[in-house]
């Protein structure tokens, strides 16, 4: 597996203020996560709050569709402040590794980020802004259906 290139970043002017306060307390105070986030803010495009391509950029809130170092399953889960996480099966902290690789990127973006001892790729499949009442079809959609998982003709245990 090749390291993707660095893609661009782009936040809001708000969510970049937001950010950047944020990951510059946790950097205080030694986190390595948030020392992450602060470079990837500081690299960041800043576009007016109302710029018509943040539909398709993933900013906190957005239900993003994802894939980790190309494998399976494809994820989809909503990238949350801190004091939002409630869920590791539905939300990603913007404060972990894998939320401050997220931010700003948009479709079709791949970065390595650092975590679990290793540098891992995420890729980015697609955006959603749908409200939590709407979630429900996409979690459950299975981008999947009809791909056969595991090559093999094992009929499985059976009955002596």
């Amino acid at each position: 597996m090749s390291i993707p290139s660095i893609p661009e970043v782009t936040l809001s002017v708000s969510e970049h203020r937001r950010l950047e306060r944020l990951a510059r307390a946790g950097a205080a105070r030694g986190d390595v996560d948030a020392r992450f986030l602060l470079s990837e803010i500081q690299r960041a495009e800043i576009v007016p709050d109302c710029a018509a391509r943040l539909d398709s950029i993933v900013t906190v809130g957005s239900w993003v569709t994802f894939w980790v170092n190309w494998g399976f399953p494809l994820e989809t889960r909503q990238l949350v402040y801190p004091e939002d996480y409630a869920s590791e099966r539905t939300q990603i902290p913007v404060m972990s590794p894998l939320g401050a690789a997220l931010v700003g990127l948009k479709v079709g973006s791949e970065i390595p980020f650092f975590t679990g001892g290793r540098t891992n790729v995420v890729r980015i499949e697609s955006i959603s802004r749908t409200s939590a009442n709407d979630v429900a079809g996409i979690l459950l959609s299975n981008p999947m259906q009809g791909k056969k998982l595991v090559d093999d003709d094992d009929p499985g245990p059976s009955a002596a």
